[in-house]
């Protein structure tokens, strides 16, 4: 290949990835396009309103004001620019395999506005053999072929939602051509934006680091779930436990138990490798585990909040429960894949009368289809019988909730170091708070 100055970058998809991505280039002083195939999105970004936590709207106005300009599939021109990034979703199906709709319809736009000489690199995160099977396949249905006619790159993201820093450029950044070439072009345009950037030997190798990472994460999240549900009958403090060994200076890390595990990444990765693996004739039991363990902690909220209605002579069906968070993480607006969906699901199918409180997600809708608003925090504490804590939001008046509701089902241990009465708070992993 011919080096050429990347200097004009298109992103395509201006989610959590893609919009933080896009400025990043702008700011390092590149020519650059977003493109998104969401209407409302468009209008939302043109406007000057940022969609996502990390992104300020001082930040996306100020970009916008130095050219950053924010376009439909229709508009975008991609065979003017010298770099294009697809950053958009890869769900799972409800039968738990990839779903490549996404990054296939992407590739399709890109492919209708291929040329000669372009690096085309791939950011969402997938299994391994995706950049370099079906998202190449539909890129050479152009007629250009990748390592000859244009170079072809994965980099995985590695933003955290709601921690701003993780998209800093001191943040090392893999990369992985399907030639040496497109590896080192890539690794260079990325220099740009960050400080560290590291080349891996194909897209393959960086596919499955970026799997490692998430699923590293979920197994050590399932463990803690497991021993969770362990020490409630044990009659131990799960919350306790971890903070003991957790004084170890080596050989520990730190995980903790929860309602279950939300997002965009950590509840999906799992499938996407163990579906790859099975095409190996290898079963990931291992992985594929902790991904059911986490997916099974939801209905032990709903029975916690049944044990605790049944402390009080009270039954499921019919009470009235309040839910107190309904993004997938504390302090971020994004309620994809969050357990509290499966929660407020179980509470209805068994019975129960489900409203919710949340100061970043306005309205929320379950996959029963049944859509609703968040209600004032004071409201929720009034009228439920009890409350439920999913996601602890420090937008949450934490000391109101623990002095005023009647009964309250933790499950992520926020009433620590809070004044409580006796048999009035239930917490996941422990049981009747032991603290009151």
């Amino acid at each position: 290949m011919i080096e050429i100055s990347d200097s004009r970058v298109a992103v395509v998809g201006l989610g959590y990835v893609g919009l933080p991505l896009a400025l990043a280039f702008s700011e390092a002083g590149l020519d650059v396009i977003g493109v998104d195939s969401s209407d409302p999105r468009i209008d939302e970004l043109r406007a000057g309103r940022s969609p996502i936590d990390d992104i300020d709207d001082a930040r996306l106005q100020r970009g916008l004001a130095a050219g950053f300009r924010i376009v439909t599939p229709d508009e975008a021109a991609l065979e003017a620019a010298d770099a294009v990034f697809v950053c958009v979703p890869t769900p799972i199906t409800q039968a738990k395999d990839p779903d490549l709709g996404p990054v296939l319809s992407a590739a399709a736009v890109v492919r209708e506005h291929l040329r000669a000489g372009q690096l085309v690199v791939l950011q969402s995160t997938t299994f391994p053999g995706t950049t370099s099977g079906p998202f190449r396949a539909e890129l050479e249905r152009s007629g250009f072929v990748a390592g000859r006619d244009f170079d072809l790159a994965f980099a995985p993201e590695r933003v955290n939602p709601g921690d701003p820093e993780s998209a800093l450029k001191s943040v090392p950044r893999l990369v992985g051509g399907t030639t040496l070439a497109a590896t080192t072009r890539a690794a260079a345009l990325l220099r740009h934006i960050n400080d560290s950037v590291i080349e891996l030997t194909s897209p393959d190798a960086a596919e499955m680091a970026k799997l490692l990472e998430n699923i590293f994460r979920n197994v050590n999240i399932a463990l803690v779930n497991q021993l969770a549900l362990l020490c409630e009958r044990m009659g131990l403090d799960v919350w306790e436990v971890i903070d003991a060994a957790a004084t170890k200076p080596f050989g520990f890390m730190r995980f903790t138990p929860g309602p279950g595990v939300g997002g965009h990444c950590i509840p999906v990765d799992p499938y996407y490798l163990s579906w790859r693996a099975r095409e190996f004739d290898f079963v990931d039991r291992f992985v594929e585990l902790a991904g059911d363990i986490n997916f099974a902690m939801p209905r032990h909220v709903v029975d916690l909040v049944a044990e605790a209605l049944n402390d009080r002579g009270r039954a499921l069906r019919g009470a009235r429960v309040g839910i107190l968070g309904v993004a997938f993480k504390p302090n971020v607006r994004d309620p994809r894949n969050s357990p509290a969906n499966e929660i407020i699901v179980g509470l209805r199918v068994r019975g129960a009368a489900v409203v919710f409180h949340d100061p970043h997600v306005p309205t929320f809708r379950a996959t029963d289809g049944v859509e609703t608003a968040s209600v004032s925090l004071e409201d929720i504490i009034d009228m439920s019988e009890v409350v439920v804590v999913v996601t602890p939001h420090a937008a949450i008046d934490w000391d109101a909730v623990y002095a005023r509701a009647d009964l309250v089902v933790d499950t992520t241990d926020s009433s620590r170091g809070r004044s409580v009465r006796p048999r009035q708070v239930l917490r996941l992993g422990a049981g009747w708070d032991a603290r009151a």
